[in-house]
């Protein structure tokens, strides 16, 4: 469903997006369209800063079970 709003953004941006617009494609879609791109990364974002968090928090048991399963490799 689709709500209609207002806000405010810059003139030169608002000018910017009016060159880009088509009759397929209207101002409202390409504000929409960028939102949903900048939600995507943002939320990528996050799910990476989490990931990290997680790996951060077990590096030291990894590294330790590394060096062990090396520690049985036989030299060349």
């Amino acid at each position: 469903m689709r709500v209609k709003t207002s806000v405010t953004i810059d003139e030169a941006v608002l000018r910017a997006i009016d060159r880009a617009a088509t009759p397929q494609r209207s101002r409202s879609r390409i504000l929409e369209d960028a939102a949903r791109e900048f939600l995507k990364r943002r939320s990528r974002a996050a799910r990476e800063q989490r990931d990290l968090r997680i790996l951060d928090s077990a590096a030291d048991a990894l590294n330790l079970e590394m060096e062990d399963v090396l520690g049985f490799q036989g030299e060349v």
